[in-house]
């Protein structure tokens, strides 16, 4: 069992500092300052939820990363069956999540963002583990369809700062979905119709495509397969791609503040877009992996029933905490390193300390990719394009 941990008044190091929720780079402090989901005054972000999937029951888990509690779950394909697995939060907390079985979900983080659908009075939606009926809830902003046999990894852009409303606008989504070849999608954040399409030639191809997805600091999508075999990136002004071959036998897959790339496993590479090298490691995890930003930055893995801290420089293990189950790792804004176990609950950890606060109400959970924005937030350069 874990412990519960006074999360008041300090952040994950004991300075009580606190990470700014997409924080506003090169936009004045005024009138921003305080709005929107980055804003937060004094250093305080506005909210800070983790998306878990329950993915045999259809659903995903909104979990307040500060009480460490579920405050909304939410069916995410009309028959409840699709198998949710990858989530992506995007700058503005909303988040997306892919089912494996084909379909993507947009869910508003905030009811003030609702929209009435349903004819009843006021805005319906989940404040618990509850979850109310498809066509009831009225969070639910999108459902795409598609088609496809395995359709695994969603990515949000950045978007665009707008000054004057202090929110970042015209965000897409990427996805992939595999029928034999393997498509990548771009999606419009809005409505979630497909802006346009690429389909990649010569990609190896298997059941699953492409199996984890991330974005750069240009919102260009970048993706590996099972087992690491082969890197994608494909560009976001104009879907030209191009592949690496991956050194590793990969599961995770993200992309650091400093723009790399690591493909993550037992063994971890780390691919450098600049000089097209990989460099790689031993002593990791299994599965999912996500890094802080900043120069000392770790990489945290999972590892079964631990998480590893990883020097993201000298690619050496340098911190393992245990905890009740891992499979998925994230970040918050508060800077707690979070895991996912394999069909069982969430798990903070405190980097520092090693002290766990869990939460084991989730249902058959798989996800180990954004699940909170951290990585969005600093991929590619240490903060979101303002």
């Amino acid at each position: 069992m874990g412990t519960t941990v006074d999360t008041a008044n300090d952040g994950a190091d004991g300075s009580g500092a606190k990470f700014d929720v997409g924080g506003l780079p090169d936009v004045p402090e005024s009138p921003c300052v305080g709005n929107g989901k980055g804003g937060g005054g004094n250093n305080e972000p506005d909210f800070s939820y983790l998306w878990a999937a329950n993915s045999s029951q259809g659903t995903i888990s909104k979990i307040d990363t500060q009480s460490v509690t579920e405050v909304g779950r939410f069916i995410v394909r009309p028959d409840s069956i699709g198998s949710p697995s990858r989530t992506s939060v995007n700058l503005e907390g909303d988040v997306a999540v892919a089912n494996r079985s084909g379909g993507v979900t947009k869910i508003y983080a905030l009811e003030e963002r609702c929209q009435e659908s349903n004819g009843q009075p006021g805005i319906q939606t989940s404040s618990d583990q509850n979850f109310l009926p498809w066509g009831e809830e009225e969070c639910v902003a999108w459902y795409s369809p598609f088609a496809y046999a395995s359709q695994r990894p969603v990515a949000w852009t950045q978007g665009e700062f707008n000054v004057n409303t202090c929110h970042f606008e015209n965000a897409k989504l990427w996805t992939s979905g595999s029928n034999g070849t393997t498509d990548v999608l771009l999606l419009d954040g809005e409505d979630g119709a497909v802006v346009d399409m690429v389909t990649l030639a010569g990609f190896p191809q298997d059941f699953y495509g492409i199996y984890g997805g991330a974005v750069d600091g240009e919102g260009n999508f970048w993706g590996t397969k099972l087992g690491g075999v082969q890197l994608v990136r494909v560009d976001i002004d104009d879907l030209a791609y191009q592949t690496w071959a991956v050194p590793v036998g990969s599961y995770g897959m993200t992309v650091d503040s400093e723009g790399y790339v690591w493909a993550c496993s037992g063994t971890y590479g780390r691919f450098d877009p600049e000089t097209e090298t990989w460099a790689t490691g031993n002593g990791g995890g299994y599965s999912g992996c996500m890094a802080e930003t900043g120069e000392d930055g770790l990489l945290w893995m999972a590892a079964s029933n631990s998480v590893i801290g990883v020097d993201r420089h000298l690619l050496m293990p340098v911190q393992t905490w245990p905890v009740p189950g891992s499979y998925g790792v994230s970040i918050d804004y508060y800077g707690y390193v979070w895991t996912v176990a394999y069909s069982g609950g969430a798990h903070r950890v405190d980097k520092v300390t090693g002290e766990v606060t869990s939460y084991n109400g989730l249902v058959g959970a798989y996800t180990y990719s954004d699940m909170t924005g951290y990585a969005l937030t600093y991929a590619g350069g240490g903060e979101p394009s303002g």
